[in-house]
């Protein structure tokens, strides 16, 4: 039951049509939120859509299209009077070494990935800002904190997106708009599978990608679908993103997921114990960040 002292508040997720995002509205939902969703195909939120319809909405958008995505928030902003909550749900992975990734799959990936989260929370801001603030939520990953062969792309679109994210931080602080980056670990969606884009694999590359996946073959095969994953179930990830923006003290960045500490961990131990030549004789000295 919805405590009656917390107000009811509207979200506004990307990608809202499956796994994550689907996740994300149905814990908003089944506490007595609002919901609007942005697919890319039409019927994608059907079955939220006839559980809810007094609280949630569906509307088409491709992340890409910037001009579409500011058009769309605006439009948005008007089914429940305003929103509270931007959810930066819509993103993929990428397999690709870094001499197989041609030029067009990267503008697209980072297209998605990285330009689709910077023009949503463009333009939430003035919408948040009127209501006298509100949260936006970038969906990372601990793939931000660390990187992995063959996922470069992936993890620089990542990195990418918490470093403008952490400056919009305090830009948006004055407007009483909490933005946090959820650094999420394994979750049993569709992202290592339909979801997944490849590039074209050069066999001087088939040795790491067996290493590391256990095949060359790419795409990978399909998993079956009647193994149990070993993943975490995706409304752990929702459940947590709401505890998280319930708590008035909530830091920038929050870890999600069972794996999610351990891996951070590990990435975190890597850049000090192994990829930084640091001086002998003397303290590591930290460059200027401008000039």
């Amino acid at each position: 039951m919805r405590e009656a002292s917390r107000a009811t508040r509207t979200w506004l997720i990307t990608g809202a049509g499956r796994g994550l995002g689907r996740a994300f509205a149905q814990a908003a939902l089944d506490q007595g939120d609002r919901v609007v969703g942005t697919v890319r195909r039409s019927g994608a939120m059907a079955e939220l859509l006839a559980d809810h319809p007094d609280s949630a909405r569906e509307m088409l958008l491709d992340v890409r299209d910037a001009a579409a995505v500011t058009d769309t928030i605006d439009q948005a902003a008007q089914v429940f009077g305003g929103f509270d909550v931007l959810v930066n749900n819509a993103g993929a992975g990428f397999v690709g070494a870094l001499e197989e990734v041609d030029e067009q799959q990267a503008r697209d990936h980072l297209d998605l990935n990285l330009f689709g989260a910077l023009w949503a929370s463009r333009a939430a801001i003035s919408h948040l800002r009127a209501r006298g603030g509100g949260d936006i939520v970038q969906i990372s990953t601990v793939g931000a904190i660390g990187s992995m062969p063959m996922f470069g792309l992936y993890n620089a679109s990542k990195w990418a997106l918490e470093g403008f994210s952490e400056a919009l931080s305090t830009e948006v602080a004055q407007f009483g708009i909490r933005v946090t980056i959820a650094q999420l670990g394994g979750f049993a969606t569709d992202w290592a599978g339909s979801s997944m884009s490849f590039a074209a694999p050069k066999p001087e590359y088939d040795d790491l990608r067996t290493a590391m996946f256990g095949t060359a073959e790419i795409p990978w095969p399909i998993a079956d679908p009647v193994e149990p994953s070993t993943d975490s179930d995706p409304r752990q990830a929702a459940d947590s993103l709401v505890a998280h923006l319930a708590d008035p003290d909530r830091p920038l960045r929050v870890l999600i997921g069972d794996d999610a500490p351990n891996h951070a961990a590990l990435a975190y131990a890597a850049r000090v114990n192994g990829q930084f030549d640091v001086p002998t004789g003397g303290q590591v000295k930290v460059p200027a960040l401008c000039g």
